[in-house]
């Protein structure tokens, strides 16, 4: 039962309460309003309602209200509520069986998640197929006189049967629901017209001579008035399902995305660990873990969970977590964290903390948490449709008043005031969202910009201040050799050569930049005898007869080995400047220096003064010290900076800037950034990064290249206008056609060609989309 209490004490029975429900039922961004509007109005109850994710957490007074009251709450509002189903406890097995299970545990677990979510949407994939193909022949009989042969109205209304009931039901269920509660959204319309299509054709089939053998629609827009029982307008309610089923389809199969952020995070962690017990060696799941149990992590591998070192010395990264470039160097009774990975030696670690209370499960928490906090913007279409539903069944009653008072007969009467309902529902609603983000994505997709759903559009609009994650985001991400420096009479060459030979038999990050950068430049590097590897201070070892030692400074001083001036002069301003200071010293003397740090990407200052264009302020986030931060601040143009930051801090400042009145944008690619991007208006996740990022984000930068952030905010503020154009054409269309339906002039040929005109002009207007260009002159282009 996912429920925490405050409290194990006596005071239990009033301790606050925490539940999370699974709600479900909702269609749009208002039902999600409406439940948590419903739930805060009990008593001592305080809930936020997602409708990305659709979960509710809710907080609540244990010994007054119980969960049944809750989902009774939530049930009488017109929606479904439960609690999430718990897993169950995993079965006791021997560590043999325990380490062969492990692997498939993984397998299960992503497999589960996925069947989920593909039996949330089977149903309204099934809809949609059901209603594509019925509606497509319907369509074409009633547009195409050729292939109205004689009694083809009826097989019309045998195909089109079950697209207005079964396919459309979700539209007619949210209806009523919204109905009950006094409020009109798009489904509300739709429902509307396309009961008052069916109804009104069945009622001219069967009582009116719409089903006599022979009746023809002939391609003609006549504007006669007729009573309407020679009308039938099957092809307007099955096209207009069908139609907005895509769109609904697409949207769902988006928003069902929103939790995959907390699995992929939960999946970082060792999968399997090796633990000591009784002098043994065993591997087991890390599930099985408890605290104090010892266990080894090799180099290359994941430290399984929160810990103390207890033997054993390394350098640790963790820039995943702590966005921290630099490797932490650990050893006996240093603390470290479970995910990150071991770069160096072997450790051995005594479990501190484990399942739901390591730092990577509270991430988690905190990523759900700023979810369940963004509240979804409310479709364009529903805000549009609580206005556009009241006045069109205020017209549809006017013009049935009318008819009817000026004596033109009930039949008639009826026939104009339905013909203003069948106009009102535009059919192409469904495309005017769908459309415009297919095209925009798929442009997207070529400059290598990703966007998740319409719902994060609305944001990019108001976004005016963005924070930038500095590690992996403004700069590579990976450590480089930035500079080498010399002593007088010392080529720069051997400095780089001998001390690249050492680095290259070392596994240390900082080494591998070193070696890398010797490889490049130097070429094929000699082989270095009696290396030795000196944990927290260097290596050392002999290199074509010299004595080289590499490191830091406390590590020549240990051989009472001197940095000249100039060296020493170079050390302070590459510390100042945020950079780490290598040493390079051979037969007795100190030779150079090499300056290696995390290099600014070349895009990044670029990419500031794009983002600086359109009208946002840009802010520089890390965990990285202060140094550190500034120089790279100051090189890519970025006037205010945050550093020092833990990873559970970073939401705190991207809620602390909300708070300010600010829309923010958050770019990141880690760990660490996983909440602070879920809970940013607008998350801008580098494609390079970690998976978690990627999917807590609204926007994916395949490339990575910073740049492309400008160009996700363009291409995001053109889509949303262009489905702004597509919704008042949609509407357009049809309030011109809703004069001629109000007088009674309506006839199917007029009906369907504003379902086509409008239509089309939708599609062609979303087509546009795909001559957006790139401010970057490399990024991709259509061919």
């Amino acid at each position: 039962m996912n429920v925490t209490q405050g409290s194990d004490t006596g005071t239990e029975a009033t301790a606050p309460v925490s539940v999370e429900l699974l709600i479900g039922g909702m269609t749009c961004a208002s039902c999600a309003a409406r439940v948590e509007k419903k739930l805060n109005r009990m008593d001592g109850v305080e809930a936020t309602v997602n409708y990305a994710t659709e979960k509710a957490k809710v907080s609540y007074r244990g010994d007054d209200i119980s969960v049944q009251d809750l989902v009774a709450t939530v049930e009488a509002t017109g929606y479904t509520a439960r609690e999430p189903v718990p897993d169950p406890p995993a079965p006791t097995a021997s560590p043999q069986e325990s380490a062969a299970e492990a692997g498939k545990g993984a397998g299960k677990e992503a497999g589960k998640e996925s069947g989920e979510e593909d039996a949330a949407l089977r149903p309204l994939r099934e809809r949609l197929i059901t209603a594509v193909l019925l509606s497509v022949p319907v369509i074409a009989m009633a547009m195409i006189p050729a292939l109205q042969f004689t009694n083809w109205q009826w097989l019309s209304l045998t195909l089109a049967a079950p697209v207005v009931t079964y396919a459309a039901w979700p539209f007619h269920r949210a209806a009523w629901t919204n109905a009950r509660h006094g409020a009109a959204t798009m489904d509300t319309l739709i429902s509307l017209g396309t009961s008052a299509a069916f109804l009104w054709s069945v009622w001219a089939l069967f009582f009116g001579t719409a089903g006599m053998p022979g009746m023809t629609h002939p391609f003609e827009f006549t504007l006669s008035r007729s009573d309407g029982s020679g009308n039938i307008y099957l092809e307007a309610a099955a096209g207009v399902t069908a139609f907005l089923l895509a769109g609904r389809y697409f949207e769902a199969r988006a928003k069902r995305r929103a939790g995959a952020a907390l699995r992929t995070l939960l999946e970082l962690g060792a999968k399997e660990v090796t633990v000591l017990r009784d002098g043994l060696e065993t591997v087991i799941p890390t599930g099985q873990l408890t605290v104090g149990d010892r266990f080894l992590v090799r180099p290359g591998e994941k430290i399984a969970t929160d810990g103390t070192v207890v033997e054993g010395s390394s350098a640790v990264d963790a820039s995943m977590l702590t966005g921290e470039s630099v490797p932490v160097e650990v050893s006996a009774g240093d603390a470290v964290t479970g995910a990150t990975l071991n770069a160096g030696g072997r450790l051995v670690v005594e479990a501190t903390r484990i399942g739901s209370d390591t730092q990577l499960a509270r991430m988690a928490r905190m990523v759900e948490d700023a979810q369940n906090g963004k509240a979804a913007a409310q479709r364009l279409a529903d805000r549009i449709s609580a206005v556009f539903v009241p006045v069109v069944m205020g017209l549809a009653l006017a013009t049935l008043g009318f008819w009817l008072g000026v004596g033109a007969g009930a039949a008639a009467a009826f026939t104009a005031a339905v013909a203003v309902l069948i106009i009102a529902c535009p059919c192409a609603l469904g495309l005017a969202t769908p459309t415009a983000l297919m095209v925009g994505t798929g442009r997207g997709a070529q400059l290598g910009i990703l966007i998740k759903g319409p719902e994060v559009l609305e944001s990019t609009r108001r976004v005016d201040t963005i924070v930038l994650d500095k590690t992996g985001t403004v700069t590579t991400g990976r450590m480089t050799l930035l500079a080498t420096h010399s002593a007088d009479g010392t080529d720069k060459r051997d400095v780089l050569r001998l001390a690249g030979a050492l680095e290259h038999a070392s596994e240390h990050p900082l080494a591998r930049a070193v070696a890398e950068a010797a490889t490049a430049r130097a070429g094929t590097l000699p082989t270095p005898e009696d290396f030795a590897n000196l944990p927290g201070l260097g290596v050392q070892g002999v290199v074509e007869g010299h004595a080289v030692l590499v490191g830091r400074v406390r590590l020549l001083a240990e051989w009472e080995i001197h940095l000249p001036e100039s060296l020493e002069t170079a050390r302070k301003a590459a510390e100042a400047a945020g950079r780490t200071a290598i040493a390079v010293a051979w037969d007795g003397e100190a030779r150079g220096l090499l300056e290696v740090a995390d290099a600014i990407k070349e895009t990044s200052p670029e990419a500031v003064r794009q983002l600086r264009t359109l009208g946002l302020t840009p802010i520089l986030l890390t965990g990285d010290n202060q140094a550190v931060a500034e120089s790279v601040a100051a090189q890519v143009g970025i006037d205010q900076v945050i550093a020092e930051v833990m990873p559970e801090d970073k939401v705190g400042v991207v809620k602390r800037l909300q708070a300010e009145g600010r829309t923010v944008a958050m770019a990141g690619d880690g760990v660490n950034d996983a909440a602070a991007l879920a809970q940013a208006d607008l998350g801008l996740a580098m494609g390079t990064g970690t998976d978690a990022a990627i999917e807590a984000a609204d926007l994916t930068l395949v490339r990575g290249d910073l740049r492309a952030t400008a160009d996700a905010v363009r291409l995001a503020r053109r889509t949303l206008n262009t489905i702004r154009g597509n919704l008042f054409w949609a509407f357009a269309y049809n309030l011109a056609a809703l004069p001629l339906a109000a007088a009674g002039l309506l006839n199917p040929m007029i009906a369907g060609a504003a379902m086509a005109f409008s239509s089309v002009f939708v599609v062609g207007n979303s087509l546009r989309l795909r001559r957006f260009t790139s401010l970057s002159p490399t990024a991709d282009r259509p061919s």
